[in-house]
């Protein structure tokens, strides 16, 4: 036919060839990786309540925030039936991974550190009384390392899922109480009044066992210490960098969900996890 240029065997090879490295183009539906991820629903969930563009860097950050709260309270659950069937092993390597979420978590902050008083004030006020201190899974992740408050689970009464999670959080061992009842079944001098001690309350560093961690470190167990380690550091972090965030965005200001703000979290910080981890170190 005039004007119609014929495709050699030659040319035809030449275009499968090209074409041989491209991937799946066409689906019947919506694409695998789109139904697996959830996209549709992930990036209909940024509902800003304010014009101002800041907003929204506030909001995908603290949603990102939320998704790696519900992380760590996975895998710290995993690593707590880890350490009751005595795989220490497998314990550290999950808490290990913990703390490299714990870092990704950390470096989120990064995303607001640009945040002025005046930009953070161009919506601040159309948040209402919503605040951070409000959110149920930061909660229970304070709550599985041993920073634990019955006062602080009231705000979720009126939502019976949470609560109830809440509840049974807060009476349930931490994961340090999963590790030192781990060290008394080793044979490590944890005393009976630590272990069965009242679970709703915060713990109270005790001098035995911090003479326990000291002999840890002489065994097997001190990758298992090590990695306890790692992860108060990443929490000390976060909690550092929020404390930094807020500062710098709405200085010693009233937080918006009643607390005293920035005093609060300072308040906060000193309240250490895993406290004999630390102190044993002066007796090593």
């Amino acid at each position: 036919m005039t004007g119609i240029k014929q495709l050699t065997e030659e040319d035809r090879r030449a275009r499968a060839e090209e074409n041989a490295g491209l991937p799946t183009l066409g689906f019947e539906a919506g694409t695998p990786y789109d139904e697996y991820v959830g996209t549709a629903a992930l990036h209909g969930l940024q509902r800003t309540v304010t014009d101002a563009p800041e907003e929204l860097a506030f909001l995908v950050t603290t949603q990102v925030m939320e998704l790696y709260f519900g992380l760590l309270r996975s895998e710290w659950l995993l690593a707590q039936r880890q350490l009751d069937d005595d795989d220490v092993t497998a314990a550290t390597l999950t808490i290990k991974r913990t703390v490299r979420h714990f870092e990704a978590l950390n470096a989120a902050w990064a995303a607001l550190s640009w945040m002025t008083p005046a930009q953070f004030n161009s919506f601040r006020d159309a948040l209402g009384e919503g605040s951070g201190f409000q959110s149920a899974l930061y909660r229970h992740v304070e709550f599985l390392l041993g920073n634990k408050s019955e006062a602080l689970i009231r705000p979720h009464r009126r939502n019976p899922e949470a609560y109830q999670e809440l509840t049974e959080a807060l009476r349930r061992p931490s994961l340090y109480d999963s590790v030192l009842a781990l060290l008394a079944r080793q044979g490590y001098p944890v005393p009976a009044s630590v272990l069965e001690r009242d679970l709703t309350a915060e713990y109270v560093p005790d001098p035995e066992v911090e003479a326990a961690w000291v002999e840890v470190y002489d065994g097997p167990l001190a990758p298992l210490a090590e990695a306890l380690t790692d992860l108060a550091e990443q929490f000390s972090d976060w909690r550092y960098r929020h404390l930094m965030a807020v500062r710098r965005s709405m200085g010693a200001k009233p937080g918006s969900g009643g607390s005293s703000g920035l005093s609060w979290l300072e308040r906060s910080m000193r309240r250490e996890i895993f406290p004999e981890l630390w102190t044993a170190r002066t007796l090593m």
